[in-house]
């Protein structure tokens, strides 16, 4: 709970300063490429992190991923504080903090379509323009496949959860069954 804080603090801070630089987007994108990378290689986020390696390793291993990623001096020096403040195991979280921060003040909320099969676009642009009536914003959904649904859609976009699945279907109906007996 503590690290959660700490990261929106962090983006909170870091978007403050890219809407006043209008580069929120471009700090969003490599936020989301540093954080990806470091869930991807635990052994980058272990050099960042662990107090065993001294600090000026930390930080060289910090410069090379700021010159991988072409990032802007602020953005920079961001990244370099989060090093020496010893957060850097907060990153992918203020990751999506800041990703958070961006998709609200573009309207914007994410969700997720499960489906048992895959589905055509056309379909899933009915479902997406439908959650869009729903919560008033732009919605983008990500699309998951698990059979276990066995069929219909579960669509969640923030709190909102539409679950039209058979799997649901046949477990109402069988607490219907109990429920008459």
């Amino acid at each position: 709970m503590r690290q959660t804080i700490l990261a929106k603090r962090y983006a909170k801070a870091l978007f403050a300063v890219s809407q006043e630089e209008a580069t929120s987007e471009q700090y969003r994108e490599t936020l989301n490429a540093l954080g990806e990378f470091l869930k991807a290689y635990p052994e980058a986020m272990d050099a960042l992190t662990n107090l065993l390696y001294p600090m000026e390793l930390r930080q060289k291993v910090m410069a090379q991923l700021i010159r991988e990623l072409q990032a802007d001096k602020f953005l920079a020096n961001f990244l370099n504080l989060v090093v020496q403040k010893k957060r850097a195991d907060i990153l992918p979280e203020i990751a999506a903090a800041f990703q958070a921060l961006v998709d609200a003040d573009r309207n914007v909320s994410r969700g997720t379509l499960v489906t048992a099969t895959e589905i055509s676009g056309g379909l899933q642009g009915k479902v997406q323009t439908t959650l869009e009536n729903i919560t008033g914003k732009k919605v983008i959904l990500t699309t998951v496949i698990d059979p276990a649904i066995i069929g219909g859609i579960v669509a969640k976009v923030g709190d909102l959860v539409m679950d039209g699945s058979i799997k649901t279907q046949l477990a109402g109906l069988s607490e219907s069954i109990k429920g008459s007996e």
